[in-house]
């Protein structure tokens, strides 16, 4: 891996998911510490430093939150809208990962201001070339650098 560690919060209520996610983001190499919670309320906790999450050290601020929609407690959409409305939590960029290619959940996550919308299956290719629209530019992957 290159780089600077980069704080990733990947909220997947879907183990399989989940997993597919890490496999891949280490497979290209990504300089990360992932951190995976399974619904809204947990993505809300972690990203805004409460609860069980308080601990920075252990849970630092995403540089980078990776949320699906259809999730259990709070829907991804809200968890959206909460973070991109909080003045000291919208400059974290949030990319849209799910199955749904609804038009309109696509249309509400764009109104929330997501940074993008990327359906699962993902291609990695695509979506380490939006790391680096993003600006994650010490995002590599083992074949060739940016």
């Amino acid at each position: 891996m290159i780089g600077d560690p980069l704080t990733i919060l990947l909220v997947e209520d879907n183990p399989d998911h989940a997993e597919l996610v890490k496999r891949n983001l280490a497979e290209f190499k990504v300089a990360n510490n992932i951190h995976h919670v399974g619904d809204g309320e947990a993505a809300l906790d972690y990203v805004c430093g409460r609860g069980a999450y308080a601990d920075r050290t252990t849970y630092p601020r995403p540089d980078l939150v990776l949320l699906d929609l259809r999730l259990p407690r709070i829907d991804g959409l809200e968890v959206l809208k909460e973070i991109k409305n909080d003045k000291a939590l919208h400059t974290i960029p949030v990319v849209i990962l799910t199955t749904s290619d609804g038009e309109r959940d696509m249309a509400m996550a764009y109104e929330y201001h997501a940074n993008s919308y990327v359906t699962k299956p993902v291609d990695f290719d695509s979506f380490a070339q939006l790391m680096k629209d993003l600006g994650f530019y010490w995002l590599a992957w083992n074949k060739r650098p940016f």
